[in-house]
Formats: structure tokens, C-alpha cells, sequence
């Protein structure tokens, strides 16, 4: 059985972690940014389309065994309830910075 795939996690982590003591400029760190998201939108993507991809063929009676498509289902539910999660954070966060006076 594969495990859930935290991949995005850990390269956001690996951004985080990177020396501290190089400068970036507010651009480099907005591309940064930009591309851990983007790369973590297209996982949580690929695994909502392979659960997808199995029930269809599930439905069809092609040859696919029911607890692959239930386990697929569950990683593809448990990575969209994570992403969601992080992205109350990042609004809870922004929200919190915009109420910051001055």
C-alpha cells in the first residue's frame, strides 16, 4: 500500500530551511512562494484525478479491486481536507496582518 504522498510538505519545509542568511528580494521570495503552491496544487490535482480515473473504471466493471478505489478515494479526500486547511490558515493569516495598524 503507497502512502500518502506529503511531498508538498516537505518542500515547503525545505523552502523554510533554506540559509537564512541569504538575502532575497521580495520578488525572488514571491516566486519561491508561487512555485511550492503551484507544485502542491498539482499533486493534490494528479491524486483527485486518480481516484477519479479508478471509480470510473470501477463503474464500467473494468478490473480494478474495490479497496484500491476506496483508498484512493480516502487519499484524495484527506489531501483536499489538508489543503483546505492550509489555506484557512493562510487567509486567518492575512486577515490578522490587515487588522495590524500602523
Amino acid at each position: 500500500m503507497e502512502g500518502i504522498s506529503l511531498s508538498a510538505v516537505n518542500n515547503a519545509s525545505n523552502v523554510l530551511k533554506k540559509d537564512q542568511s541569504n538575502t532575497h528580494t521580495p520578488y525572488e521570495a514571491q516566486q519561491s512562494f508561487a512555485s511550492v503552491l503551484k507544485e502542491s496544487m498539482n499533486k493534490v490535482n494528479e491524486t483527485q484525478m486518480a481516484s477519479d480515473d479508478l471509480t470510473t473504471r470501477l463503474v464500467n466493471r473494468e478490473d480494478v479491486e474495490l479497496h484500491s478505489v476506496m483508498i484512493a478515494s480516502q487519499k484524495a479526500s484527506v489531501t483536499m481536507q489538508a489543503t483546505l486547511e492550509v489555506r484557512n490558515k493562510v487567509v486567518e493569516a492575512y486577515q490578522e496582518m490587515m487588522r495590524m495598524s500602523i
